[in-house]
């Protein structure tokens, strides 16, 4: 076994290899300087052990990381911080909505359609270039609860039935042309196969490649306000309450912090964070 990989134990129980280059690549992409990444790498590799599980490994990461620069800490941490959106998925399904308002939809959130058999809710409706998309999000809360062929197979015939009679009202301004299932997880190949086949738009949290939940985060700086390391769970579930999702939000607005009653000098560090993250 070479010096750069190390057996781990999966949640399963097996055993599994875990190399460096792995937590080298993870810091590489949220914007770690290779001072800071060659730092962490050393401290890691100096506290390796055989059977150690691959969540130590990169919670020991993380914790150097918040010890370092805190706003990195956060970008690490992003994949957990979607989970802490729960329990429930409308905080997911206003993120999602976020996320499509920044790059240049017109969105509602949890509206009902009128479809030509029932009516439906709808989770996201977007339009751009006169071109509506009705979206539906999956959000787990744990890990391993991954979208099989049943979703999107559900969701195709609940889009058809919602387009059959929206394409057939000329008072709607727009074409319903595409179907969306979001989720924070991934989805099964038979989910993706059937997606395709049917062409309906399937967004994870690694796919479509290079264009997945966590590469458009990154790209549009569009953190939930989850991802903070200073802000108490207390204080972020009293933020998505009041349907305050996104970091960028407090930003120039603190107003929701002086209701919390944060100081002065924690809200200027809390900002400056966000700051630090939302423009990197």
């Amino acid at each position: 076994m070479g010096t750069n990989t190390f057996d781990i134990i999966k949640s399963s129980g097996e055993k599994d290899k875990f190399s460096l280059d792995k937590l080298r690549a993870s810091l590489n992409r949220i914007g770690a300087d290779k001072q800071t990444v060659n730092q962490i790498i050393d401290k890691v590799r100096d506290e390796l052990y055989q059977g150690i599980s691959t969540k130590e490994i990169y919670n020991r990461a993380y914790a150097l990381l918040k010890k370092e620069k805190s706003y990195l800490a956060s970008k690490y941490k992003l994949k957990k911080a979607i989970y802490e959106l729960g329990p429930t998925g409308f905080p997911f399904e206003r993120f999602i909505g976020s996320i499509l308002k920044y790059s240049g939809y017109e969105t509602e959130v949890d509206k009902t359609l009128q479809g030509q058999c029932v009516t439906h809710e709808i989770d996201v409706i977007a339009n751009k270039n006169g071109e509506t998309s009705v979206i539906e999000c999956k959000f787990h809360s744990e890990e391993g609860l991954n979208c099989n062929v049943k979703i999107p197979l559900y969701i195709n015939s609940r889009y058809n039935d919602v387009k059959a009679f929206w394409n057939a009202n000329p008072r709607n301004g727009s074409k319903l042309t595409n179907g969306w299932v979001v989720t924070n997880t991934r989805f099964t190949e038979d989910a993706l196969q059937y997606g395709k086949c049917v062409n309906l738009y399937l967004l994870s949290w690694d796919y479509p490649k290079n264009d997945g939940l966590k590469d458009r985060i990154d790209r549009l700086g569009l953190y939930p306000i989850t991802v903070s390391t200073l802000l108490t769970n207390r204080e972020k579930q009293f933020l998505l309450s009041r349907d305050v999702v996104l970091c960028r939000e407090l930003i120039g607005d603190a107003f929701y912090l002086d209701h919390l009653g944060i100081s002065e000098i924690r809200k200027t560090k809390i900002i400056n964070e966000i700051k630090m993250l939302c423009n990197h």
